[in-house]
């Protein structure tokens, strides 16, 4: 590696590489085209940014409009992911990024590739439309980068990729990582890798080592207890539910039961995007509520718990969400809350995912294994409203919640004051009982993808 490149990693404490990146860079350092497999939480970010950074070092400044490098992911939370952990490489190394997606104007980004940029870190989508637009050309691109790449398959960006692909120069070289590598993925390899060599790092369906996967067997008209309950224990909490209007009903549920909530799905605007993911970065926010919108990508230091509020549809969904925690070696607790109708779906989950999670059957409200799950002191206050309202005249806040001032405040702003109330366990187990307000404990798991 660069000696600068290697002094930025120590700084950051990172020494020591990772098996994907072991194994992968001398390959990529090389030149050559590389197709890697790696696990969620493995590395694979610096894999790619550490040789793409290191090929450009030495180049010459970008044309205006033609990038020398090209990063593609899948979702506009990787691409600021990603662009967060390039800058402090592309400055070391006199480089300039520019990150390009849609949900937000096109301007800025614009006129940054019309005063020439080295790396577009970009979503598919808005990449072509600048590309037809005439602001962009990959003429000079000299490494392209496919981030998740069976997520983007997943997603039916496959087209869009193929046309972009298409359009770098033959010979260039090109880096495809995903986490699992799949019949869609075999069909980009063949057309546009050359003589790739694979790495796979783990087996696909291989748990962490550090990472203690739970079900936890509940009655419905107790889920929503159970969730407050795990949410509210010290530490970072991700909640994955089933749909949008699913997400934004339990993150109202537990911002009322005191425990500070933002909330990230599709109906989100960027901005709100934007805001909730820094308040849960920060820690002003101490639980994340989302869709599998931030299944995949979306790294925040020291979540310590990921609970499936409903049980994903399938095992890969199970193991990228899973992969929130237990992220660069640090261990986590990944808990799934399961009703007597989804049991056998849960246990087709968990077999296929290779999992053999510790399975608890929960009655009432109160039991030993929850504080075992997510240790820490609680205090909750049942019926809260969410902390911090903001007034009538104020623009600021909110996370969606109802009333009459819903209009008066963006939709999906962190709903979190300094003042909010610190999480210990109650006193008592009835506090329990009417959190959230008084809404049905399977409101969230209602409403649209």
């Amino acid at each position: 590696m660069p000696a600068r490149l290697s002094a930025v990693l120590a700084r950051q404490g990172i020494e020591v590489p990772t098996p994907i990146q072991a194994a992968t860079l001398p390959d990529s350092l090389a030149g050559r085209d590389v197709l890697g497999r790696g696990r969620t939480g493995s590395g694979k970010t610096y894999a790619f940014l550490l040789p793409l950074v290191a090929r450009l070092e030495k180049g010459r400044p970008a044309r205006p409009r033609a990038p020398r490098a090209l990063i593609l992911a899948p979702t506009r939370e990787l691409v600021g992911q990603i662009d967060a952990a390039l800058a402090p490489l592309a400055k070391a190394a006199g480089l300039s990024t520019r990150t390009v997606f849609g949900g937000v104007g096109q301007g800025p980004q614009v006129s940054a590739l019309r005063r020439g940029v080295d790396v577009v870190v970009a979503c598919p989508g808005r990449l072509e439309d600048l590309m037809g637009q005439g602001h962009c050309t990959l003429d000079d691109v000299q490494i392209t980068v496919l981030d998740e790449a069976d997520h983007m398959a997943d997603l039916g960006f496959l087209p869009a990729v193929r046309r972009i692909l298409g359009r770098t120069p033959t010979r260039s070289q090109r880096l495809l990582f995903s986490a699992t590598l799949d019949k869609a993925i075999d069909t980009l390899v063949t057309q546009f890798l050359h003589a790739p060599v694979t790495h796979q790092a783990d087996s696909a369906r291989s748990p962490i080592a550090e990472m203690s996967h739970h079900v936890l067997h509940v009655d419905r008209e107790h889920r929503l207890s159970v969730l407050v309950d795990l949410a509210s224990a010290p530490g970072r909490t991700v909640v994955f539910t089933r749909t949008k209007y699913g997400a934004k009903a339990l993150a109202r549920q537990l911002n009322r039961s005191g425990v500070p909530t933002v909330e990230l799905h599709g109906n989100l605007g960027q901005g709100a995007r934007t805001r909730n993911l820094d308040a849960f970065h920060s820690g002003r926010a101490a639980a994340l509520v989302a869709t599998d919108i931030a299944a995949r990508g979306i790294h925040v230091d020291d979540v310590s718990l990921v609970v499936h509020a409903d049980p994903p549809a399938e095992h890969k969904a199970y193991l990228h969400r899973s992969g929130r925690t237990a992220r660069a070696g640090n261990s986590g607790t990944v808990v799934t809350l399961m009703t007597s109708e989804q049991a056998r779906d849960v246990r087709d989950l968990t077999r296929a995912a290779g999992i053999k999670p510790t399975t608890t059957r929960i009655q009432g409200t109160a039991h030993p294994v929850l504080l075992e799950l997510a240790p820490g002191e609680r205090t909750l206050t049942a019926g809260l409203e969410p902390a911090a309202a903001p007034s009538p005249r104020t623009r600021s806040g909110g996370n969606g919640g109802g009333g009459r001032n819903r209009r008066r405040r963006p939709r999906g702003a962190a709903q979190q004051s300094p003042n909010a109330p610190s999480r210990r366990r109650p006193r008592h187990p009835a506090a329990h009982q009417s959190a959230g307000g008084g809404h049905s404990a399977a409101t969230f798991s209602a409403g649209r993808r």
